[in-house]
């Protein structure tokens, strides 16, 4: 098949410097951009005139002066769409806003339509009432207008599955990119918790990632030291937060870390590892600490125990984290890091990711796309499975898993 013009839409850009869907971007160009012809868009907000680059990695970079987060990017992705079909055979659109575009580049055009969902995001507590109508409508959109949807999550296909009869096609994200770092001279006089046992947290400060009810436990246990680095100044909650907890020794309410190594200095040598998001599909963060062999406490909803396979260690509230704090043994942490550990090599590498969204560009490019791109499992036995790295559908409840 020869190659696809390929325009991916609703990232912050490249090279990646913000969260999930950036660091998926670049791997898509590292991996596909000999088969494809790549063009990212980008925010102009956030790469200023004299850093821009027009290529990268052979791919092309597009900019357009607004932010591609928050209220203006339905803006961002909408004038990305209308952009990109001056060119592109396939429109890669990562996340929902611009959905209100898509009836009409359907109906009017013969692009063809790739989405990823990004979780749920009408659900996260941070947007107003508005904000969460309209994009719940854009999700629906989305889904209803689009040649193949992508959810992150098993989780999130069940919920697709439910809210709109259809079956989208699961692509989850790479984590392989984060690798375990030795604890050095140089960083344990910069950063001195390093020399003993210490819980861990990478996430951005929002009500969703349970950031508050994680603080008050670990506030109650002078003994156990917590380091979370996260975006503090971003947002009043966030600046209340670490000023009501920053008198505590044992607390590190550390500043966002972009230094690759760097962050995985700190996680990869910490005892546990708090993933608090309620909110998402397959949260990078995650299969990042997993690829590092970390143990994992993750908050107890559907999306985390379908990313671990429901192998993890769960709390739904403050008395059942400061349990599992407080009394797993450490042969307990250690055996579980090991699970995780080999969920993430089997399921979350980004070489299986850019082949499997590759495979998807070239279906609903083909001439007459099949209407059900998703193969028949239902009749493989455990080696079958584990063969085409499927293991995962033997542990998950399906279809309607209620939490």
């Amino acid at each position: 098949m020869k190659s696809q013009r390929v325009a991916v839409i609703g990232t912050v850009g490249l090279p990646a410097c913000y969260g999930g869907f950036e660091t998926l971007t670049a791997y898509l160009v590292k991996y596909l951009h000999a088969e494809h012809e790549l063009t990212v868009y980008c925010s102009g907000k956030k790469y200023p005139k004299e850093q821009r680059q027009t290529h990268y990695q052979g791919a092309r970079l597009r900019y357009l002066p607004l932010e591609a987060n928050g209220f203006q990017s339905i803006l961002y992705d909408c004038l990305s769409i209308l952009h990109a079909l001056f060119f592109a055979d396939v429109l890669l659109i990562l996340g929902v806003p611009g959905g209100i575009m898509l009836p009409f580049v359907k109906l009017f055009t013969r692009k063809r339509i790739i989405i990823s969902i990004d979780g749920i995001e009408w659900r996260r507590a941070k947007w107003s009432k508005p904000a969460k109508w309209y994009l719940r409508f854009a999700e629906y959109l989305a889904v209803r207008f689009s040649h193949a949807d992508i959810s992150d999550n098993d989780a999130i296909q069940n919920y697709t599955a439910r809210a709109y009869s259809t079956r989208s096609r699961v692509i989850e994200y790479g984590g392989d990119h984060a690798q375990p770092q030795p604890k050095t001279p140089a960083y344990c006089q910069q950063y001195p918790f390093l020399q003993e046992p210490y819980a861990f947290k990478v996430c951005r400060i929002e009500p969703e990632n349970n950031v508050e009810l994680i603080l008050s436990v670990f506030a109650d246990l002078p003994a156990y030291p917590f380091v979370l680095v996260g975006n503090w100044n971003n947002s009043e909650f966030g600046r209340q937060l670490r000023a009501r907890y920053q008198g505590c020794d044992h607390l590190h309410l550390l500043d966002p870390i972009y230094d690759q190594t760097t962050l995985d200095v700190l996680r990869s040598n910490c005892h546990v590892y708090v993933h608090g998001h309620s909110a998402g599909g397959t949260n990078p963060s995650l299969v990042e600490a997993m690829h590092l062999g970390l143990p994992v406490l993750a908050f107890h909803v559907s999306f985390n125990k379908a990313t671990t396979e429901h192998k993890a260690r769960y709390f739904g509230n403050a008395e059942e984290l400061r349990a599992h704090l407080t009394n797993t043994p450490a042969e307990a942490w250690q055996a579980l890091a090991r699970d995780m550990r080999e969920i993430a090599h089997r399921r979350y590498r980004w070489e299986v990711v850019a082949r499997k969204y590759s495979y998807l560009i070239q279906k609903v490019c083909s001439e007459r796309p099949s209407t059900n791109l998703v193969p028949h499992i239902s009749q493989l036995g455990t080696q079958e499975l584990l063969q085409h790295q499927l293991a995962h559908y033997q542990v998950l409840t399906p279809f309607y898993e209620e939490d």
